[in-house]
């Protein structure tokens, strides 16, 4: 059969993946917003359907004051004697922890440290022992992949940490996991950084602290040199044997805007490619080394459809899975109901890095339509494309003593500029819409049953090139203003 690449759209990066009792588990990054650490099972690797979160409580993950794109970095997902544990970084605190459940779709733990460096750590349990791993400097000072054995239920360390292996060479080695197949040891890695030139690269050992031999043909993954193809920036990858023993790599990727325009602002997706392993013991992925946008192939019976959803309303998203916040919420300001919601505004806006009034779906293709009836007492409230504190396009409704209306606000960098307005007169409600393609958001207002145009803007100022950082656009919807109250009715996010 034939699968599509993403195999799950939108910001979802830095994917990882386990198997328990016939289901496939994986979970992503979630930087700054909160739950963190979104939780997909699957039964057949490309329909991914969201169950949780690892970490839904303050005191898991200390996210106050923390800028885009810090917080919760790259996880690892595991399953052990019936136990998931999820290790990760809160890179904004530089401190490595995990968490574990008994039940995949109940609360997780609280957080466990471990007293080593480096972001994206990994767990690897063999018999009775547990070893961690991350990228960063060991305690002799030699940088690479660190790895220490630790005590599972403390956390504490049971050996130095030592740097294992250093790469092929390429910038930015992180991304470490450690399998045993076959009897060798096999340590897969990324180099070359989260952008166009990422790749997967990997080494094999007889013993799970090496020496490791570097495959001969690294990358054994990377688009680096498909030049002009959509899918970019592909690397950080998971590796999984499926139930009938094929093997395959979930790993990031991401969708540029077109095919010499290389911005990509939906953040970096789920994308599913298939592994071979050789009679010498080395495997290859995807094909010649890269990831496709389909592929064909006999490992997924025939009878498997992959489903795709393409209209998103307040009645079909669940609050708690679908949507999330920027950092801790006051939950006191938000009403959710199963066709509407109800805000509350404070000072705190969209451009500080706090916790403005915000809940936001994650945008997961270019091409779309969003719909809102929003309904106003005073202050601001409205849809915002959500890239960062500092790139953001806002539709919002206003309202103030002199009235009503309507405005279109582009934030780019420091630029901040209402670029249009609309009078609404004694009305305080409004219908927002926003049109989406590759290249251009639109912006309008229907009013009278006319859609009336308030501008565009180009989707590149809100892209991972222009605005940094490693998150992508949400589709959010805001309240800001001291004693502000606002009404969203009607929503509808469709994807064409």
């Amino acid at each position: 059969m034939k699968y599509n690449n993403p195999v799950i759209k939108g910001f979802y990066p830095d994917p990882s993946i386990c198997k328990a009792d016939g289901t496939y588990y994986l979970v992503c990054s979630s930087f700054q917003y909160f739950p963190g650490v979104p939780i997909f099972e699957s039964k057949d690797l490309i329909n991914w359907k969201q169950i949780g979160h690892c970490l839904t409580r303050e005191s898991q993950i200390q996210l106050g004051q923390v800028g885009s794109s810090g917080g919760v970095f790259a996880p690892t997902i595991r399953h052990h004697n019936g136990r998931f544990y999820m290790t990760t970084t809160n890179d904004t605190t530089h401190q490595n922890f995990y968490v574990w459940t008994d039940d995949i779709y109940g609360e997780w733990s609280e957080a466990i440290y471990v007293d080593q460096g480096g972001i994206d750590p990994d767990l690897y349990f063999e018999d009775d022992k547990v070893f961690f791993m991350s990228n960063g400097t060991d305690d002799n000072g030699m940088g690479g992949v660190v790895q220490c054995e630790i005590d599972i239920k403390t956390g504490g360390k049971l050996s130095p940490s030592r740097s294992i292996w250093q790469g092929t060479g390429g910038r930015y080695l992180e991304s470490p996991h450690m399998y045993k197949i076959n009897g060798r040891y096999y340590l897969m890695a990324a180099e070359g950084g989260t952008e166009y030139g990422h790749m997967v690269v990997y080494a094999r050992g007889e013993a799970v602290s090496g020496p490791f031999e570097a495959y001969p043909n690294n990358p054994v993954l990377t688009n680096r040199n498909l030049s002009g193809y959509e899918l970019q920036g592909v690397g950080h990858g998971d590796l999984l044997q499926d139930h009938e023993g094929n093997w395959w790599m979930l790993h990031l990727g991401f969708r540029q805007t077109g095919r010499w325009l290389t911005y990509h602002h939906l953040g970096r997706e789920v994308f599913l490619t298939p592994i071979t392993f050789g009679e010498d013991g080395w495997f290859t992925a995807g094909h010649n080394g890269t990831t496709l946008s389909s592929f064909e192939t006999d490992r997924i019976p025939s009878n498997v459809i992959q489903q795709e959803k393409k209209t998103f309303t307040f009645g079909n998203t669940d609050w708690n899975l679908d949507w999330c916040y920027l950092r801790h919420p006051r939950t006191d300001n938000y009403l959710l109901e199963s066709d509407r919601l109800q805000l509350k505004g404070t000072d705190i806006s969209l451009d500080t890095p706090a916790s403005p009034t915000f809940i936001g779906l994650r945008q997961k293709d270019f091409n779309a339509e969003i719909t809102c009836d929003v309904q106003l007492t005073n202050g601001e409230a409205g849809i915002t494309l959500y890239m960062d504190e500092n790139h953001h396009y806002d539709l919002a409704v206003r309202k103030d003593e002199k009235g009503c209306k309507v405005i279109e606000r582009l934030n780019i960098g420091d630029i901040k500029s209402i670029e249009h307005e609309a009078d609404l007169g004694s009305g305080d409600r409004a219908t927002l819409i926003i049109r989406s393609s590759h290249e251009r958001y639109s912006f309008l207002l229907r009013k009278d049953g006319k859609d009336i145009s308030l501008g565009t803007a180009q989707t590149r100022y809100l892209s991972s090139e222009v605005a940094g950082g490693f998150t992508g656009v949400l589709i959010g919807l805001y309240a800001y203003g001291e004693g502000s109250m606002a009404d969203f009715s009607q929503f509808k996010c469709e994807y064409f």
